[in-house]
């Protein structure tokens, strides 16, 4: 029992040893000339664009079932008028931001480690490191860099249609203009509601695509791998988004209501 310890305990520092090399070559990587732009536009494209109706759809209906749930309560304590206000709060300082990434880390990291986790498999990088070409830089630093953009802009799209959704479930039993509506949750926000929204994104968009990277990147060579990488990436990336989601809320607590 003591020796299977150890021996965990060794695999896991191994890991985080062989992570944090694969950290340092991704930053080193991305600061060498000859940058991928036209691989890393196609990326932005695969992980923004068709990524965005999937967002759009869960964003909308979250918005609109948020409204539906909070109405009875917020009536019985008469404060039916905070609904765009609670609504807005909620909706862009954690819940928006903290489901969209989960969305896009089932979505983009499983894609990513099967991608990269084939390419392993069928021997396409280690072709590459022959050639002359820098897999990592091509493959790795452009897809890091294009989550780590457009997760940020799916997660504002997002926000904006979850107002949407609620505006349309609020107009089901009370009569409010669009404008009003939108008015008051605009009002509602201040900054501290904005920035570290804002700021979390990019962190949960670098840890969805560092850990698809990763896993598919160093899968082992095997058909069985494959599977592996992709759902391994989706259940390490979830856990690094609450993670993160906890440090962010920590440190704006201390920043912004000492």
């Amino acid at each position: 029992m003591a020796e299977q310890a150890v021996t965990g305990y060794k695999k896991w520092l191994e890991g985080v040893g062989e992570q944090g090399v694969f950290f340092t070559s991704f930053f080193r990587n991305i600061f060498r000339g000859g940058f991928e732009w036209s691989e890393f536009v196609r990326q932005c494209y695969e992980i923004g664009y068709r990524s965005m109706m999937l967002v759009g759809i869960t964003s909308f209906i979250m918005g609109l079932v948020l409204i539906l749930q909070l109405r009875p309560s917020m009536l019985e304590l008469g404060a039916e008028s905070m609904l765009p206000k609670t609504l807005a709060v909620s909706f862009i300082r954690e819940i928006g931001p903290v489901i969209i990434a989960i969305i896009c880390a089932g979505k983009v990291a499983s894609g990513i480690g099967a991608e990269l986790g084939s390419m392993k498999v069928t021997e396409q990088i280690d072709a590459m490191e022959v050639s002359g070409a820098n897999p990592l830089q091509y493959l790795v630093v452009t897809r890091i860099l294009a989550t780590s953009l457009m997760i940020p802009l799916l997660t504002i799209i997002g926000d904006a249609i979850g107002l949407f959704g609620g505006f349309l479930a609020l107009n089901f039993t009370d009569d409010i203009s669009f404008s009003l509506y939108f008015h008051k949750c605009i009002a509602s926000l201040e900054f501290i509601d904005l920035f570290p929204a804002l700021v979390k994104t990019v962190f949960f968009g670098f840890a969805i695509g560092f850990v698809g990277c990763y896993k598919g990147y160093n899968s082992n060579k095997g058909t069985e791998s494959v599977g592996i990488a992709a759902n391994s990436a989706v259940v390490t990336a979830s856990l690094w988004i609450f993670v993160i989601d906890a440090l962010a809320v920590q440190i704006t607590s201390l920043l912004f209501y000492r």
